[in-house]
């Protein structure tokens, strides 16, 4: 059962990761579509891809303030610093609180894992015991906290598509593993405390400023040098494509609606978001070349046979990403809009517009 209409205008909202690809439009839109709400934005701006990604998305929003009823507080620094947490849990008081911020990628935490262990674990770790402390001296305290998991939890599961009552017990890589302790410390929180929270399985989120080491912006980056690109598991692989103003949507709407009480009493829910339609890696590759050509960063006569190789799978991947979102459909009527065309060619025309 959910809480309805936890309305956002005059709300103090908190968004960890607020310089990344999704706490940057979510707080985008967060001053287009609430009156006089105030967003206090954190993110350590690490270089993990280039700054100037985040600079670039940071610009809009402070771009975007000067004419919204809202206002927007940028924070430099990173959620594993308890202090600072502390310090602006006491200081701005947030109602709700959107944790975004997180080491990305599976492939990165083969090569370093001290960054997830920091960031994803004693990050979210810090949230969630300042969320606690917000009840303090009977305050009113955090009213939802949401927070991002993963469809990297599901691991190799071979039922799909995947639904969040799968078993979720067999991690293949660093990030995937603490993803799924988020959801389990979330729990523990929400049963210890009755913190009110909310996690999202994010499936493949792609579109225009994205992160650079998602595939389609690392095969656009290759093409443009004319290098080649490598496809794996032959090309067998499928994704859940999900285009990134279809994503800001249904978190907003999971942000009205905390949890009440489930049958143990713990105000916990766990939702897919997703496209619900995985597409062939072979076919994605196609469509964005087909795009890049028409925002002419490729040349029509581009041999794109000749700037690919098939090549086997690689350690953490998965071959199928597939999201059961009838969760989210039944709860907030939540149904993806974006066709994967229609995304790419909003993505290739900002490559154009941001590298020239």
């Amino acid at each position: 059962m959910l809480e309805k209409n936890i309305k956002l205008d005059g709300k103090t909202i908190l968004v960890t990761g607020a310089a990344g690809f999704i706490g940057a439009n979510l707080t985008l839109e967060l001053l287009k579509k609430a009156e006089n709400v105030h967003v206090i934005g954190i993110d350590n701006m690490n270089a993990y891809y280039d700054v100037s990604l985040k600079e670039f998305r940071l610009k809009q929003i402070q771009e975007l303030e000067s004419s919204a009823s809202g206002e927007f507080t940028f924070v430099k620094g990173s959620i594993a610093d308890r202090e600072l947490v502390g310090e602006l849990f006491d200081k701005y008081k947030p109602q709700i609180v959107v944790n975004l911020a997180a080491q990305a990628g599976v492939r990165y935490s083969i090569e370093n894992p001290d960054s997830y262990i920091e960031s994803n674990l004693i990050g979210f770790y810090n949230i969630l015991e300042a969320c606690r402390h917000s009840y303090d001296n009977g305050a009113p305290g955090v009213e939802h906290l949401v927070y991002a998991s993963s469809s990297s939890v599901y691991g190799s599961n071979k039922k799909i598509p995947y639904a969040t009552e799968d078993k979720v017990d067999n991690p293949v890589s660093l990030y995937a593993a603490t993803k799924k302790s988020n959801e389990l410390l979330a729990h523990a929180y929400s049963k210890l405390y009755g913190i009110p929270s909310t996690g999202l399985r994010f499936f493949t989120v792609y579109g225009p400023a994205g992160r650079p080491d998602m595939a389609y912006f690392g095969f656009t980056d290759k093409l443009v040098k004319n290098e080649t690109i490598k496809i794996f598991n032959y090309g067998n692989c499928r994704r859940d494509f999900t285009y990134i103003d279809d994503i800001v949507t249904g978190v907003q709407a999971v942000m009205q609606c905390a949890p009440l009480p489930n049958e143990d009493g713990v105000r916990y829910k766990i939702y897919n978001i997703g496209n619900n339609q995985p597409e062939n890696l072979l076919d994605f590759v196609e469509i964005l070349q087909d795009e890049l050509k028409r925002a002419q960063i490729l040349p029509e006569d581009y041999d794109f046979e000749a700037h690919k190789e098939l090549v086997g799978m690689q350690p953490g991947d998965v071959e199928v990403t597939y999201a059961d979102v009838s969760g989210l459909e039944r709860d907030f009527g939540f149904k993806p809009s974006t066709d994967l065309r229609s995304g790419l060619r909003s993505f290739a025309q900002w490559y154009k517009a941001f590298y020239g």
